[in-house]
């Protein structure tokens, strides 16, 4: 039978006990993250902060220049459809130059499962579907790959927090290192920069399969959409192993359209 000393000292010990299982579990919580779960953190971020815009329209002109400085223009006009659960849709329409008007480019972007994209040739009036292990190739003859135009779903990626340090417009970014975890990439990693307040992406490096630096994404002009969307007017890509660089204009950004699933098929890019 307990004693009153007994029963008292019992119910120190369960006091105490239950104060150190509380002290463990804060100091677990207050445990700084290892460099990958910080990396991990950051975007799935900037994920969350870019979900929910519905559909958007966009015009854009690209901007080609060979390793002399001659340069070539298109015009193109982009549609895009958010999809719950899996990567955004996204459509490419050529208008000029007359070479090339009529081309359209159909992307289902998903997260480790192999992007689906189709290329509209008007040329041969049928459609190319492009396969998994041609995504590293130029799109349209410029520094864009076509993995480059899937969204950046956040699992096709392994992440890795590096450091911070200020960046663009006197903004301080975060530097993360971020390596494909999908087959056939043309890229061994990448280093993004995304600034600390609204996540946006302001440079890319993307090193090649030998892990040289092989060309760099510089995004400017930000402006905001919807009081929480943020898009970039200009993005540049440098390839500097050949010289070329590619820019795209971006205007007249429209946001929930009234796009469906129906404005991207195969059929769609065909008309």
């Amino acid at each position: 039978m307990f004693t009153k000393a007994t029963l008292t000292k019992a119910i120190q010990l369960i006091s105490l006990g239950s104060v150190l299982a509380l002290l463990s579990v804060s100091a677990m919580a207050k445990a700084p993250l290892n460099p990958q779960q910080k990396g991990l953190q950051i975007a799935k971020a900037a994920d969350a902060k870019d979900t929910g815009f519905g559909d958007s329209t966009a015009n854009m002109i690209m901007i080609l220049k060979n390793r002399a400085g001659k340069t070539s223009r298109r015009i193109i006009r982009i549609k895009t459809l958010e999809v719950k659960g899996d990567g955004d849709k996204s459509l490419s329409l050529f208008d000029q130059p007359q070479d090339v008007k009529g081309t359209a480019m159909l992307t289902f972007s998903h997260g480790l499962k192999p992007d689906d994209q189709w290329l509209y040739l008007p040329a041969l009036k049928r459609v190319k579907r492009i396969n998994s292990r041609n995504k590293s190739g130029p799109f349209m003859g410029s520094e864009f790959a076509f993995e480059d135009l899937g969204s950046q779903e956040v699992e096709k990626y392994r992440y890795k927090f590096l450091r911070t340090e200020k960046c663009a417009n006197g903004w301080t970014c975060n530097v993360i290192e971020r390596i494909p975890a999908y087959k056939y990439s043309g890229y061994s990693k990448q280093l993004v920069w995304l600034d600390t307040k609204e996540y946006r992406p302001v440079k890319v490096m993307f090193y090649d399969r030998k892990n040289a630096l092989l060309k760099t994404l510089t995004a400017s002009g930000f402006k905001q959409y919807l009081g929480r969307y943020w898009r970039p007017t200009s993005m540049s890509m440098v390839n500097h192993q050949t010289g070329k660089s590619t820019i795209l204009q971006w205007s007249n950004y429209k946001f929930r359209t009234g796009l469906t699933s129906r404005d991207f098929n195969k059929k769609a890019i065909a008309r």
